[in-house]
């Protein structure tokens, strides 16, 4: 493996476990909003999230995103487990973007609320437990490929190789 394809190996796997574990810091806010009794707790579960789906989420998935295409024009893997990965990771990024808007929706209510125990009741929503578990689902089926990869190279990777090394 070359240095420079290590570089962004290392890279990648850096920014996909940060997206990762805010998706996790995400889903245990919306939990805790869901869950609590307190006004108080509720009321600044939901900012908190977007301020992790803005500094965090967003730019970690997008990073990921571009650090999976590099790493995928370097690999010696056949196409499908790029694909695959690529897709799922596509479809995390485009969801996230859709529901970063609920979120901020969600953070903005919490804010100027006038009744903050009428407040609480309307808050609590499963929408973002859903969101969040999901996405937690989809970064774990992203990563399978990489940990279940075939046994060898697929027929693709090996002509690959083959044509980078001539066997003499």
């Amino acid at each position: 493996m070359s240095g420079r394809r290590k570089v962004t190996l290392t890279v990648h796997v850096v920014v996909s476990v940060g997206w990762l574990g805010a998706v996790v810091s995400s889903l245990a806010l919306a939990v805790i909003a869901l869950t609590s009794d307190q006004v108080e707790t509720v009321g600044v579960a939901y900012p908190a999230m977007q301020f992790i789906a803005r500094h965090s989420l967003i730019p970690l998935s997008l990073a990921t995103l571009l650090t999976g295409v590099v790493q995928s024009l370097t690999t010696p893997w056949g196409l499908l487990r790029i694909v695959v990965k690529l897709a799922l990771t596509i479809l995390g990024v485009v969801v996230l973007f859709t529901y970063s808007q609920t979120i901020a929706g969600l953070a903005d209510t919490s804010r100027t609320a006038a009744d903050a125990h009428r407040l609480a009741g309307g808050l609590k929503s499963g929408s973002a437990v859903l969101h969040s578990g999901g996405a937690l689902v989809l970064l774990m089926a992203a990563v399978a490929p990489s940990v279940f990869k075939p046994k060898g190279m697929t027929r693709y990777g090996q002509r690959r190789v083959k044509r980078v090394r001539p066997v003499s």
